[in-house]
């Protein structure tokens, strides 16, 4: 018989909200744990089983601790602003708020339906106005201290969708959702100036416990470069000069032409009459391709020239200005030095339009074409007038001296990080808390006493076709009367769903106040998250823009900590048939389906034993419902058919004291390593020792229930009542003691001490049995027990023993003729 999950699984949950004993107290005398899960985006088609993974994996980490006598904070909230609730209202004329929290409503319950220990009493939303007013507030300390800034940026506008889309959304030109085309366009943004962290973002990295892969990834995206900025003349425009940071000074004598984004502000101005036409033309063609298109490595070059030229600093010579869309105003100064010797795509560039490639550094070997190929590894410095000779390094060192000598350059220091643009023209997200006159000029943040400045009722959800958030139509929400008399302007920009993202984990601190963004000493005590699991899609977004919030606050006063997660995990994905589990490609199952057939318990062991919690695997039903008869057994092995306890209270032998206590070392080091599946094989080990030795030991059993219960928390539960509740206090009742409430248990370690050990036989090398002799056995004991195996009986059968090598421990071998 299996277990009956339909019905025990429900009434442990109800038992367990009834008595809130997963609410957080807050009890600075004992140390403490906080594990966070990656919030997600409530949609309306609710959980697949690939949701699960990291979510099981903390809640079995919170379990555990809170076990170990660790003060546990494990929330659970909602990233709750966003485009498709926006999208469905658009289309159904339904506020995006009833899509949202009848999303949550779902997800909540299929949460609940898994058996998590979130305190749920700290539950937060971002669109809740009593959660934005913070974020809204943050955003009024960022503009105070000049980090929150309007500037007009490059973005992707799609005319027939209405709105600004990510580098994400558009592919080869066109928006991914409708086909429709894209263009490059210069629009007025919020910005938030996470530039003037990059040094600290890159530094920090350091004193993370994060996978090296992901802060690698920050550590590319931050992008420092040392280097010299170097300042180029422009023939017939004296009063015009290009500015180019390059991290290769070294090669100034090189640089053989020029490349201008064909975005750059000179390009109308140095671009000669003949030119103009073909020039325009070409930066429509660019305008149509996002930054991703434009930095494609492989992509064919194309460009246009100006017709004008500048001047190299170090030579004088005059080279040609183009532009190109491989160049762009987002990086560095938007501008180029083109050294086609020593960079493949200006190589490449050259090669097309046959401009001039000239070797500044020496080849180690000498048959190496430079008209063929870019050469870009070391050497010594050639063709480059007082370089010549020098190494690279020393080469960089004497041409930057040179450049700030001549006032031509200095050397400086860029990142490839760009400010954040912060700017949504849509509905559903925080109002921006800024007050402008009628020319659209920034006159004041709201006041903390304004805030939450909240949504309005609108007509319409869609955007304007000229940019504008749908907010702008709604003149008695835009318009405020100043106490002189004069109008002011409610900013109708919202903020993106990164905001409320970069700072909840703050919140869940506490979450109720109302005076401030959260409570300066509750902070202290919780701060950092200790376990923060989620995916790397994230690397370069949510978790680069929360650090840079954490470290705002901290500058401020507001938060204790610089940095907001101390361990970072990624789980792996779960596929199915090979292909990455989503519910739009049709491969999606629902959590609900396997708990109804197999229970939650079977889901939350299954998708830990799948394999390493970051690992990418695949679901197997088969494999789901192996582990569906595993709990079976446990459950077996505890009660009679009547429901009854089959545990006694028999002495229980030294070999089943041993394979207990090595089993709750093995899962509690696998638990705190996160190595689930390893710890539940060593599970199964112990299920299948003691009903091979029959061992129905109340103490043994009990204390083997309370490692498995982290991991099947209801069936633990259930069994815990029925086997080792002696008075059988209702669970209802205040005295009733859960097993996730009990202490976990600890291994003696003189029971983790082998006294025999098993060691192979080999004849003449060939391994030809194994045998079972104490510890540290003498080579007579072992030879005396090689013998009693038949095997090696057998193959020594009529053979003269010419040696015996005996290895303690490890190996006996005999040779023999």
């Amino acid at each position: 018989m299996a277990y009956q999950h339909k019905q025990l699984e429900p009434r442990w949950q109800k038992y367990w909200k009834d008595k809130n004993i997963f609410i957080t107290n807050e009890d600075k005398s004992k140390p403490k744990y906080y594990a966070l899960d990656m919030f997600p985006y409530p949609s309306a088609s609710g959980l697949h089983v690939g949701h699960p993974l990291g979510y099981t994996a903390t809640d079995i980490t919170s379990r555990y601790y809170r076990m170990k006598g660790y003060n546990v904070l494990h929330p659970m909230g909602w990233d709750a602003f966003g485009l498709p609730a926006e999208q469905h209202a658009i289309d159904t004329g339904e506020h995006p708020a009833k899509l949202t929290y009848a999303s949550i409503e779902n997800f909540k319950k299929q949460l609940d339906s898994i058996g998590f220990s979130y305190d749920w009493s700290r539950e937060v939303a971002t669109c809740d106005p009593k959660f934005f007013h913070w974020t809204q507030w943050i955003f009024t300390k960022l503009f105070e201290k000049g980090l929150a800034y309007q500037a007009e940026v490059f973005v992707n506008w799609c005319p027939v969708l209405k709105t600004v889309l990510a580098n994400e959304e558009v592919i080869e030109g066109k928006s991914e959702r409708g086909g429709h085309p894209v263009f490059r366009v210069p629009m007025k943004q919020w910005m938030l100036k996470i530039t003037s962290y990059a040094e600290r973002l890159l530094a920090d990295l350091d004193e993370l416990d994060w996978p090296e892969s992901t802060k690698e990834i920050q550590r590319n995206w931050i992008g420092k470069s040392i280097g010299a900025k170097v300042k180029f003349a422009i023939e017939n425009f004296e009063s015009e000069k290009i500015e180019i940071f390059t991290t290769r000074p070294d090669t100034l004598f090189g640089a053989t032409y020029m490349v201008l984004a064909p975005e750059h502000p000179l390009v109308n101005n140095i671009t000669i009459e003949e030119n103009k036409a073909h020039i325009a033309e070409y930066r429509e063609f660019a305008s149509r391709k996002s930054d991703l298109d434009r930095t494609e490595l492989n992509k064919e070059k194309t460009g246009v020239f100006t017709g004008s030229y500048a001047i190299n600093p170090v030579n004088n010579e005059k080279i040609p200005i183009w532009i190109s869309d491989y160049v762009m105003m987002g990086y560095g100064t938007g501008a180029i030095m083109a050294v086609p010797a020593h960079d493949t795509r200006d190589h490449e560039f050259a090669l097309k339009f046959n401009l001039k490639i000239i070797q500044v550094v020496s080849a180690q070997d000498n048959s190496f074409d430079i008209q063929k190929e870019a050469y870009t590894n070391d050497g010594e410095i050639i063709n480059s007038h007082f370089l010549n000779g020098l190494n690279i390094e020393a080469a960089k060192d004497k041409i930057i001296q040179y450049l700030v000598e001549k006032n031509l350059g200095e050397k400086s220091i860029t990142y490839k990080l760009r400010d954040w643009v912060f700017s949504r023209q849509r509905y559903w997200g925080e109002p921006i808390p800024i007050m402008k006159d009628a020319q659209g000029n920034v006159l004041r943040a709201f006041k903390e006493s304004e805030l939450p400045l909240t949504l309005p009722e609108v007509q319409s959800y869609e955007p304007t076709g000229d940019g504008k958030s749908p907010l702008s139509a709604i003149t008695s929400w835009v318009q405020k009367k100043a106490k002189d008399g004069t109008l002011e302007f409610v900013e109708t920009d919202t903020m993106p769903g990164s905001a409320g993202s970069s700072w909840y984990f703050l919140r869940y601190v506490d979450p109720f106040n109302s005076k401030q963004l959260a409570d300066f000493e509750k902070l202290k005590y919780w701060m950092p998250v200790d376990l923060y699991v989620g995916g790397q899609e994230h690397a370069v977004g949510h978790l680069l823009y929360s650090r840079f919030w954490t470290k705002v606050l901290f500058d401020i006063g507001i938060c204790p900590v610089k940095e907001p997660y101390q361990k970072l995990v990624h789980q792996g994905m779960i596929c199915k048939n090979g292909a990455k589990m989503s519910k739009s490609k049709g491969n999606g199952l629902s959590p609900d389906e396997v708990i109804d057939q197999y229970g939650a318990d079977s889901l939350r062991v299954y998708e830990m034993f799948m394999g390493p919690l970051t690992q990418t695997k695949e679901w197997d039903d088969s494999n789901l419902a192996g582990v569906h008869r595993f709990l079976s057994r446990v459950e077996r092995f505890y009660l009679s058919d009547e429901g009854k306890s089959l545990l006694n209270s028999e002495p229980a032998t030294q070999q089943d004291q041993k394979v207990l206590h090595k089993t709750i070392k093995k899962v509690t080091e696998d638990i705190e390593n996160l190595s689930f599946n390893t710890a539940i094989a060593q599970m199964m080990i112990f299920l299948n020792s003691v009903a091979e030795s029959q061992c129905k030991n109340k103490e043994i059993l009990n204390k083997f229930l309370q490692i498995l219960s982290p991991f099947a928390p209801h069936l633990s539960e259930e069994l815990w009542y029925k086997c080792f509740v002696e008075e059988k206090v209702s669970p209802e009742s205040s005295k009733y003691k859960f097993i996730s409430l009990s202490e976990w248990p600890s291994y003696n370690p003189e029971f983790i001490i082998d006294n025999e050990i098993k060691i192979g036989v080999q004849v003449n090398g060939k391994h030809r049995g194994e045998i079972t002799i104490p510890l540290n056995a003498s080579q007579e004991i072992a030879v005396a027990a090689a013998m009693e195996n038949s095997n090696v009986k057998a193959t020594l059968e009529g053979k003269t023993l010419r040696k015996t090598i005996y290895v303690a421990n490890r190996i006996l071998n005999f040779v023999a003729t």
